[in-house]
């Protein structure tokens, strides 16, 4: 598998994880489901892009060493 392939699908991944973390948290602070689900998708998005970037501009080439770090920094339900 190619590596925007395999960050397609992980990113995926990530707004799925992210969600369903968020949904309960936006409801008791009064945010709609929709808007609890964009706002941890974005966030969960936003992390892993920077990360990508930041590995990218050190040498012009992501390695699947740097694309497995930048998101490992992506806190799922069993990260400690």
């Amino acid at each position: 598998m190619n590596k925007f392939k395999k960050i397609i699908l992980r990113m995926f991944a990530v707004i799925v994880a992210q969600t369903m973390g968020m949904l309960g948290t936006g409801s008791l602070l009064g945010l709609e489901v929709w808007q609890a689900a964009a706002m941890a998708a974005v966030g969960g998005v936003a992390t892993v892009c920077e990360a990508l970037a930041r590995a990218y501009l050190k040498d012009g080439d992501l390695t699947i060493a740097e694309i497995d770090e930048a998101f490992s920094k992506v806190k799922g339900k069993d990260s400690k």
